[in-house]
This record gives C-alpha cells, structure tokens and sequence, in this order.
C-alpha cells in the first residue's frame, strides 16, 4: 500500500526546521523566475471578513510546476488580536503531491508568513535599493518588522536602525532584540519622519487598513530611499508615493483585484512586478537618486516554494506527527 500519512507541524516544528533567511531567499528568486516566465499558477486570493473592519481571512493557491510545489494557504489576519495577545496573522498550509494530489503536510504557517515576507522586501530590494543601504527605517515593530530587517540585513552593510512604533514599550522591545541579534545602532524613533527622513530602506509594517491613515508625506523620503509597503498604502500619503519614480509589485493583477474591493484607492502607475524584475524584462534602479518602492502584496508562490523544504527538513530531522488521512 502507498503510503498515505500526511506530516502535520506546529510553528515550534516548523522553527525547528531550521530553513534560513537565505535560503527562503534564494528559493523566492526561483519562484519569481519562474512567475516572470508564466511558468506558475495562482488565482487571486478570495477572502471573507469575519467581524467587518480590516479583518480578513484568505485562501491562497499556488502551483509552481518547477519546484514540484502545489497547496494552499488559509490565513487570517485580524488587528484587534494585539489587545487580546493574540497573533495578528494566524493560519495553515497545506502542502500537495504535485502528482497525485494528496496532502503530503499541513503546518502552521505563521513563522512561514513572516519569514517569506521579509524575504520577498530584501528581494524586491536586491532590484530596487541601492547596494550601499545602511540605515533602515522601520514603521511597525512587530512580526514583520524584525524578518524584514533580518531579510535585508542578510543581503544589505545595515549598520543602522531607526524604529518607530504607535506602541513605544513595542519598539523599545524591538530595539533590545535587534540590537544583540543583528550587531547594529537600534534608535527608538518618537516620530514617524524620524524613521523615514535619511534612511535609505523604509518599511512599512503596521495593520493593513482599507483607509489608509496615510501619516507618511511627501518630502519626508531622501533621494535614492526605497521603501517597502508591507502594509499595503496604510501608512502612505498619495503624494508620497506619486513622488517615486518606480512603484512595483509582486502581482499586478492582485493589486488590481484588490483595488476592486477598495484598496490603494490612489496609488502612482505601475512599473513592474517582482517577477519581471528579476528576469530581467523590467529595469530596476537606473539611477543613485531616484526614488523607488514596492507594495509587496504576499502571493502564494513564496509560501509553495519554502514549504517543501521545510517538510524536507523536518523529515530529516524526525520532526513533527504523523497522521493518517
């Protein structure tokens, strides 16, 4: 009889892995390779809103035939869980046989989520931001602002953080944590400009919002910064964004759908998907002083091509229980 058992893994199972920032690095270049080519399959993400609001939960497929990856992610993201000492990003994933199609491992897919993310940033950033980035601004300490910082510290000389927070015992965590991980000057911001003014990597990481509180104005980014909306255009003015001259994505379409449903009401014209950079069909940064940007909007190919490496891993490890389908 074949072997029908799908592995089943928590986050402390899928931490345990031990698959690196580089290496989801690496593995996202092969996937938007392979996206920049027409070479996978992923329909924009449906989603429901429990509860109204910003809430939201997604289903996200994928199939990248390359890396022999298929599955889906379901993940919600829900702003009110920080007061509740919740994650604000939960979910699963569940990983096919490309093949066959049976459930080969289902895993938690928070650590995935904002691992991948950060990745996805320093990526966008290897086209986009200029090579000598040094300091980094970064709006949001939670999750998404210490992967960011790891992912673009692994491909970036970052020899300086400036963090900023709504919640200031937050940041101040942060800057305690990334000073003795990463080695570099932490300074806790007490205005937004101050993180945005001189750095010259900007990271948005805050709760999306379908109406942007837009704090971040024109003239605040110095010439050359790039900066990375993780939060979608939540933390952006129109006319700062108008000011770049390359604003990307990582899926055209899906930003279109999402405009659909009320998002980026007011965002500049776009220049290229990720997929397109990194092929080479679109230029990246042309110039030292222009200013460039990404709305990365986390597409389902980046979860497919890790997980399978995880499950490698965890396999060689003798990690996580297996159950029977």
């Amino acid at each position: 009889m074949p072997d029908t058992r799908l592995l089943y893994l928590s986050k402390a199972d899928v931490i345990a892995a031990g698959v690196s920032i580089a290496e989801i690095i690496d593995l996202l270049e092969i996937a938007f390779k392979e996206k920049g080519k027409n070479k996978t399959e992923m329909p924009p993400k449906p989603g429901i809103h429990p509860g109204g609001g910003d809430n939201f939960i997604h289903a996200m497929p994928a199939y990248i035939p390359a890396m022999k990856a298929a599955g889906i992610k379901w993940v919600g993201g829900f702003p009110n869980n920080l007061k509740l000492g919740l994650p604000y990003i939960t979910g699963i994933l569940i990983l096919n046989d490309a093949e066959t199609g049976l459930p080969l491992a289902v895993m938690d897919c928070v650590w995935l989520t904002g691992m991948r993310t950060g990745a996805a940033t320093a990526l966008s950033a290897r086209y986009l931001a200029r090579p000598d980035s040094k300091i980094v601004g970064i709006l949001g300490c939670g999750v998404q602002g210490r992967t960011n910082l790891e992912a673009l510290k692994t491909l970036f000389p970052i020899e300086q953080v400036k963090a900023f927070d709504v919640d200031a015992d937050a940041a101040n965590q942060y800057a305690q944590e990334i000073r003795l991980r990463f080695s570099v000057d932490v300074d806790v911001v007490a205005e937004p400009m101050a993180a945005v003014h001189d750095s010259d990597i900007i990271v948005t990481a805050g709760p999306i919002m379908k109406t942007p509180h837009a704090t971040i104005q024109a003239g605040w980014m110095k010439a050359g910064a790039f900066a990375s909306l993780v939060d979608f255009d939540s933390y952006w003015h129109p006319a700062a964004m108008h000011e770049t001259a390359k604003f990307c994505t990582d899926d055209t379409p899906q930003m279109l759908h999402y405009k659909t449903l009320g998002y980026f009401k007011d965002t500049p014209e776009i220049h290229a998907d990720l997929g397109d950079l990194v092929i080479g069909a679109k230029s990246g940064r042309e110039t030292p002083e222009e200013y460039t940007m990404t709305a990365n909007l986390g597409l389902a190919i980046e979860d497919m091509a890790v997980a399978p490496l995880i499950v490698k891993k965890a396999k060689e490890k003798g990690i996580g229980t297996w159950l029977s389908l």
